[in-house]
C-alpha cells in the first residue's frame, strides 16, 4: 500500500474521483490544506467530503511554496510519501516543486510552470513551431490596443493563469477590449487567495470545432486515450455546454488533432508522470493549440471515457503519480459513444424550480446532478456556474450526443428563475 499527498483539490468532481482511485488502488493518503472549511462547504449537507476521509488532514499555508517545501519535508520524514499530486491547476506547480524537493515521482517543475501559464505556453510552442493562434501578452493598454490592432480584430482576451474560462471573452473593437481588459484588473487575486499575474494574453480569434486529446505520459511515452468533442456557448464568453466521447471526427482529423497534442506536450516536457488534456482548436487551416493542462480533464470527461472504454483516467493519475506504469487497457463497457450537457443559466435570481426526477430512469441515462430549488443563480459567465448536468450513453455509435440534448431540453422546460 502506497500513501500519497494530495495538496489541494478542486471541489468538482475530481475531489471525489480522486479518492476513490486512491482508495480503490489499495492506497492511503494526506490532504494538505490552506482552508478545510472550503471542502466542508462543498460537501453536501449532513455528509463528509471525501477528501476529509484522508489518513490525515494538515492545515499549512499551500500558496507559499518555499515556506511549504521545508514543511513537506518534515512531513516526508514522518510518513514516507510515496507519491504526491492535486487536481487544481493553481497547485500544479507546487505539487511538481515538492515531487522534485522530495525526490518523488512527477513532471519536471518548468515543464508544469509553462503549461500551467498560458502565456508561457504560448511561447514554448511558438518556439517550438507547434501550431497556434497568432497572440500577444501585455500589461499596459497602449501596447494592448497596438497588439489588438496587429492581430486584428475580432480576437480573444485571456488571463494568463485563471481557468474555467473565467474572463476569457470574444472581443470585436476596441471599446470591447477596454471594458474586457478592465474586468480583468478588478480581479486581482484568484479564488484561493493567490495574487494574479496583470499580464493580458491576446489571442487571433480561431474558427473549427474544439476538441480535446486525453493522453497519460509514462516513462518518456505519451499514449493517446482518446479524443474528446466539445460544445461552446455563452458568447461573448466561451462556455463549455457539453462534451461527447469519442468525438465523432473522421479519422483524418482525429489523427491531426492527437499528433497536434504530441507535439506540444513534447515541447513542453510533459512525457512523465502526466495525465494531460490538451484542446485543440480544429481551423480550416489544420489543427491549432489552445491550452494544455497537466492534469486530467474536468468537466467530468473523465467518466466519459470510463463508461466508453473502461479506462480510470483517476486511477491512472495516482499511478504515474507513485511512478507506476498505468493501467490503459480498453476494455467492452456495451457502449460506443458518453456524453455529458450542462444546465447553463442564462439570468441571476433564485433557482424556483428544476425537477428532473422524471427523467432519471430514462433509457441511457447515465448521471444526473442538478441544483436544489432556493439556490442563488447567476447568469454563466464561465464554467462555474451550472445548474447541474446529464450524462447518457449509446450503444450503438455516437448518438450520445442527440440523447443529452433531448434530455437537456426537456429540464429547460421546467427551469424556473425568480
Amino acid at each position: 500500500m502506497a500513501h500519497l499527498l494530495v495538496v489541494e483539490s478542486w471541489v468538482g468532481s475530481m475531489s471525489r474521483l480522486l479518492p476513490r482511485a486512491i482508495r480503490e488502488g489499495g492506497h492511503a493518503f494526506t490532504f494538505l490544506t490552506r482552508d478545510l472549511h472550503h471542502y466542508l462547504r462543498s460537501a453536501p449537507e449532513g455528509t463528509a467530503h471525501p477528501l476529509l476521509g484522508a489518513r490525515h488532514v494538515i492545515t499549512a499555508d499551500t500558496n507559499d511554496t518555499e515556506a511549504l517545501l521545508p514543511q513537506v519535508a518534515r512531513l516526508h520524514e514522518l510518513f514516507a510519501f510515496d507519491g504526491v499530486l492535486t487536481s487544481c491547476d493553481y497547485y500544479l506547480p507546487a505539487v511538481a516543486r515538492i515531487a522534485g524537493h522530495l525526490g518523488l515521482p512527477g513532471p519536471g517543475p518548468e515543464a508544469v510552470e509553462h503549461a500551467c501559464r498560458k502565456d508561457a505556453t504560448r511561447r514554448v510552442l511558438a518556439e517550438a513551431e507547434v501550431p497556434g493562434p497568432r497572440f500577444a501578452v501585455h500589461e499596459e493598454w497602449t501596447d494592448l490596443r497596438r497588439a489588438a490592432r496587429e492581430i486584428g480584430y475580432p480576437l480573444v482576451v485571456k488571463p494568463v493563469d485563471l481557468c474555467a474560462g473565467m474572463y476569457v471573452r470574444r472581443v470585436d473593437d476596441e471599446e470591447q477590449l477596454a471594458a474586457a481588459v478592465r474586468a480583468l484588473a478588478g480581479f486581482p487575486v484568484n479564488a484561493r487567495g493567490q495574487h494574479r499575474s496583470p499580464a493580458v494574453l491576446l489571442e487571433e480569434l480561431l474558427d473549427g470545432p474544439e476538441v480535446s486529446v486525453e493522453t497519460v505520459s509514462y516513462a518518456g511515452t505519451v499514449q493517446v486515450v482518446g479524443v474528446t468533442d466539445k460544445s461552446i456557448g455563452g458568447a461573448p464568453a466561451f462556455i463549455e455546454t457539453g462534451h461527447m466521447f469519442p468525438a465523432a471526427l473522421p479519422a483524418a482529423d482525429t489523427e491531426a488533432a492527437e499528433r497536434t497534442a504530441l507535439a506540444a506536450l513534447t515541447a513542453l516536457g510533459l512525457v512523465d508522470g502526466v495525465v494531460a488534456h490538451t484542446e485543440i482548436k480544429l481551423t480550416p487551416a489544420g489543427p491549432r493549440v489552445i491550452e494544455v493542462n497537466p492534469r486530467p480533464a474536468g468537466n467530468r470527461i473523465t467518466e466519459l471515457v470510463r463508461h466508453v472504454t473502461g479506462i480510470d483516467l483517476a486511477a491512472a493519475f495516482v499511478d504515474v503519480s507513485l511512478g507506476r506504469a498505468p493501467d490503459l487497457r480498453r476494455r467492452d463497457t456495451g457502449l460506443r459513444s458518453a456524453a455529458i450537457g450542462f444546465l447553463v443559466p442564462h439570468a441571476s435570481g433564485t433557482l424556483a424550480a428544476l425537477d428532473g426526477g422524471r427523467l432519471q430512469d430514462t433509457a441511457g441515462v447515465l448521471e444526473m446532478q442538478l441544483a436544489e430549488p432556493g439556490r442563488p443563480v447567476t447568469a454563466a459567465g464561465s464554467n462555474n456556474e451550472y445548474l447541474g448536468h446529464v450524462m447518457a450513453g449509446d450503444a450503438d455509435g455516437p448518438g450520445a450526443r442527440d440523447r443529452v440534448e433531448a434530455l437537456l431540453g426537456e429540464l429547460r422546460s421546467g427551469l424556473v428563475i425568480r
